[in-house]
C-alpha cells in the first residue's frame, strides 16, 4: 500500500519541486499544517466544522511527510539533517495535534494523555530498535499513517455524529500502546536469534 501511495503522489512531489520546494521546506510546511490543525481542535465550534477542517489539515500534514521523502529520493536531496528534521517535525506535529484535541475538550484528559504517550512511544521504539539493527517498519497496528487516518476519519464523522473524536482517542490510546507491546515483542524475538 505504501508503494502505491508513493507512486500516486510522485506527480505532486515533482510539481512542488518545480515550484522551488525542498524536502526540508516540505517538512516545515507539514509541521505548520499540524499546528494549524491543533489550533482548530482547541477552538472547535459547536457546529463541528472546525473539527472536520482540523482533521483535513492533519491529513495534509501527513501527506507532506510522504512528499518530503519522495522529493529527497527522486532528486537526490537526501541529507542526514533532513532525515532528522523530518522525524522531529513529525513527532512535534503528532504531539501538538493530540494536545490540541485534549485542550479543546474533545476527549477525556487521561485517554488523551494515554494516546499521546502511546503515539510517541510507537515512534521511539522503532527508532531505538533500528539503532540496534532491528527493522520495525510495518510492525504493529498503529504506525503513523494509521494514526493519521483514524484521527482524520473520526474528525470528519464527528461532523455528523458528535462525540466520534472522543471514542477515536480511546481507540488510539489502546492501539498505540498495543503497538508498542507488539514492537517490543518483535524486537525481543529478533534480538534473541541474532
Amino acid at each position: 500500500m505504501k508503494k502505491r501511495i508513493r507512486s500516486s503522489i510522485s506527480g505532486l512531489a515533482k510539481v512542488l519541486h518545480s515550484l522551488g520546494f525542498t524536502p526540508n521546506s516540505i517538512s516545515v510546511l507539514g509541521l505548520l499544517l499540524a499546528i494549524s490543525s491543533a489550533t482548530l481542535y482547541v477552538f472547535n465550534s459547536a457546529e463541528n466544522c472546525f473539527i472536520a477542517l482540523a482533521g483535513a489539515l492533519f491529513l495534509l500534514s501527513g501527506l507532506s511527510d510522504a512528499v518530503d521523502g519522495l522529493i529527497a529520493d527522486i532528486y537526490g536531496e537526501t541529507t542526514r539533517f533532513g532525515g532528522v528534521l523530518d522525524s522531529v517535525s513529525d513527532r512535534y506535529g503528532d504531539a501538538i495535534v493530540l494536545v490540541g484535541i485534549i485542550l479543546g475538550g474533545l476527549c477525556d484528559l487521561y485517554w488523551g494523555l494515554a494516546a499521546l504517550i502511546g503515539s510517541v512511544m510507537v515512534s521511539y521504539v522503532r527508532a531505538r530498535a533500528e539503532v540496534d539493527g532491528v527493522e520495525m517498519e510495518s510492525v504493529g497496528l498503529m504506525e503513523r499513517a494509521e494514526r493519521l487516518v483514524l484521527v482524520f476519519l473520526a474528525s470528519i464523522i464527528n461532523y455528523y455524529y458528535n462525540g466520534t473524536i472522543y471514542y477515536s482517542i480511546i481507540l488510539l490510546a489502546l492501539l498505540t500502546n498495543l503497538t508498542v507491546i507488539q514492537r517490543m515483542l518483535h524486537f525481543r524475538r529478533v534480538a534473541s536469534t541474532s
